[in-house]
């Protein structure tokens, strides 16, 4: 498995430079991009949730009958009011008043029942949404070609998997209900009050028209700010995972002011982001509580007339009030529902931006199993280049004998592990054929061209398990004297025989080990896996002279009868490697043995002999 390296740009003077990536000509995450169409993000997650639909549709329909259920109340009281204010001059009816109480108490319980009935299915459909919205993300990760994570930030990606699936699952689980509910009981109180008395009806109406026109044009100044806050919050996750894990660097390189200052960039555009949005969306808040508040007066001061003039009772006066409160308080919650869900609208663009990212190409087709292979190994006229227009390796071609033990040497940038990476396809080439005993890796399975590799790297990967589990990595058929073997040959036994549990110790923050004993570990996990083939890209460059040579051995041990290929800067170590393949701006320029090589003179003669210069 490979680890993503950390982009750490060195500067002038002693400056350290990190920046968030999202690919070739980038800019900063958030900076002049505009958010997708509202209606159509919550179209992709409306199909999303597709087999949870009847589920929620029962939800809206318990929703909507607890609303209806409650809207009902406010006749009976003023039938109740009526009641009592007849009654003040002469008797009061108390066995209705008592008949209409226990019915709006039996009401009252009914229409909380199905509101708990809504929030409970509604809680549970919203687990399993962010569970497979989870689930989905992380196969498509396994799906993603690498050169996706080579220009995007893994703090970034991280920020879709946890805020943005966060924010889509609070919504489900709280807005919907309440957006539900809340149209319910606005239109519902909207119908009741004409049917009580349209004179009032129309004063509520003419109070609220204003809310909604005000609602509207905050909504569509407010979905860019929160599209932005959510793209600004995933580049503040990369840029922290970034410092985080290069801390050792910044402090090396006296970087934490410019670490600090980019820092300061994001979480400024994040802030300003955040304010702009939230600020408009509160808006609405005391906007919704003041038409509220001018409904009541409007409806107080129209009914006390009509009442003067005897057109209405004092009942309908009290039902009315109750009324536009049913009315108002719903263009607060839909205020808020609406805030929520242009919050959702923009973390799901970016949770389906990933899920519609370009994938690897489908191999479900391919039928042809590589087994029991030799080890024959060719390249021909391979041409690759990780950007489209830049060429890294122009044309090579090597033929590689099984067990031949190859070494890939060359400067910096030549192509060494670009070779690596399409030997194991990781990346696919651009033009030519790789094959493995005559047969084109193209025409088999990358699980089964991974099948045939082990493989040692220069970056160390250990995961948070016991040592056993990490030297077992992805394989269970292993016994405790091969893994015991294995360690011993690297040298690697005798310090897990020290740890407090041996094998069984925990690799977790509080285990010290060395950069060495990490690379001993990897490589013992690679003698293990002991597939017919093996790459080892660097894979001394963490140890001690004493330990490289206990190493040297056990890879010698590790080669023997098997395809590998050496990736190398020190020379000294690859001497007696079989096939040594020069590498120069991505063409072979020289191939031999070590001592032909030298003989030969020229490009390795002048590399190998610099690494004695005094």
């Amino acid at each position: 498995m490979i680890e993503k390296k950390k982009s750490a740009l060195i500067g002038e003077g002693t400056k350290v430079k990190f920046e968030t990536k999202r690919g070739p000509g980038h800019r900063p995450i958030g900076a002049g991009e505009k958010p997708k169409d509202f209606k159509s993000t919550w179209g992709k997650l409306i199909r999303y949730a597709k087999r949870q639909m009847p589920l929620i549709i029962t939800a809206i329909i318990f929703a909507s009958l607890g609303s209806i259920l409650a809207l009902i109340g406010p006749n009976k009281i003023s039938e109740i009011t009526d009641l009592i204010t007849a009654g003040l001059m002469t008797h009061i009816d108390t066995e209705k008043v008592l008949k209409i109480g226990i019915f709006l108490a039996v009401l009252y319980l009914l229409s909380w029942l199905l509101s708990f009935l809504q929030q409970f299915i509604m809680a549970t459909v919203t687990q399993v949404i962010s569970k497979r919205l989870r689930t989905d993300i992380t196969q498509k990760t396994n799906r993603m070609p690498l050169k996706y994570f080579d220009s995007t930030s893994i703090g970034d990606i991280l920020s879709r998997i946890t805020n943005d699936i966060d924010t889509i699952g609070q919504t489900l689980n709280q807005s919907i209900g309440t957006l539900v509910t809340s149209i319910t009981m606005l239109f519902g109180s909207l119908l009741m009050m004409f049917i009580t008395n349209y004179i009032l009806a129309f004063v509520a109406v003419g109070a609220s028209i204003i809310g909604f026109i005000l609602m509207n044009l905050i909504m569509k100044n407010s979905q860019k700010h929160f599209s932005r806050q959510q793209r600004h919050l995933g580049a503040m996750n990369g840029h922290v995972e970034e410092i985080f894990s290069g801390h050792n660097i910044i402090k090396a390189y006296n970087g934490e002011k410019g670490a600090e200052t980019e820092f300061k960039r994001i979480n400024r555009h994040l802030r300003d982001s955040v304010f702009k949005s939230t600020a408009l969306s509160i808006t609405m808040f005391p906007l919704m509580n003041f038409i509220g508040n001018l409904g009541y007066v409007a409806v107080c001061i129209v009914g006390a007339v009509l009442t003067m003039n005897g057109q209405i009772t004092f009942g309908v006066i009290i039902s009315f009030t109750l009324y536009v409160r049913l009315f108002t308080t719903p263009l607060s919650q839909i205020a808020q529902s609406f805030s929520s869900m242009q919050s959702t609208a923009a973390a799901s663009e970016r949770v389906f931006e990933y899920l519609e990212e370009e994938e690897l190409e489908n191999e479900s087709g391919k039928t042809k199993t590589l087994k029991n292979v030799k080890g024959n190994v060719r390249f021909e006229h391979v041409k690759f280049g990780y950007i489209e227009g830049k060429t890294i390796i122009k044309d090579f071609s090597a033929d590689i004998k099984s067990g031949q033990k190859v070494a890939i040497v060359g400067p910096t940038g030549a192509g060494k592990t670009t070779i690596v990476n399409l030997l194991m396809r990781f990346y696919e080439i651009n033009s030519g054929n790789i094959y493995i005993d005559n047969v084109p890796v193209s025409e088999i399975t990358r699980e089964n061209v991974h099948d045939l590799f082990c493989m040692v790297l220069q970056d160390t990967w250990l995961f948070k398990g016991t040592v056993k589990e990490n030297l077992m990595y992805s394989k269970t058929d292993v016994t405790d004297e091969e893994i015991i073997k294995a360690c011993k040959a690297v040298g690697i036994h005798h310090f897990i025989r020290t740890l407090p549990k041996g094998y069984d110790t925990v690799l977790d923050e509080k285990t010290s080990l060395s950069a060495g004993q990490k690379q001993q570990l990897t490589i013992a996990r690679a003698m293990i896996e002991n597939s017919p083939l093996l790459i080892l890209d660097e894979a001394t460059s963490s140890v001690d002279t004493r330990t490289e040579r206990i190493i040297q051995r056990a890879m010698d041990e590790l080669s023997s009868n098997r395809t590998s290929f050496v990736i190398a800067h020190r020379l000294s170590t690859i001497k007696n490697a079989d096939l040594i393949l020069v590498l120069k701006d991505g063409d072979i320029i020289a191939q031999g043995t070590h001592n032909e090589l030298i003989k030969k003179g020229g490009f390795y003669a002048d590399l190998y002999n610099s690494q004695f210069e005094q």
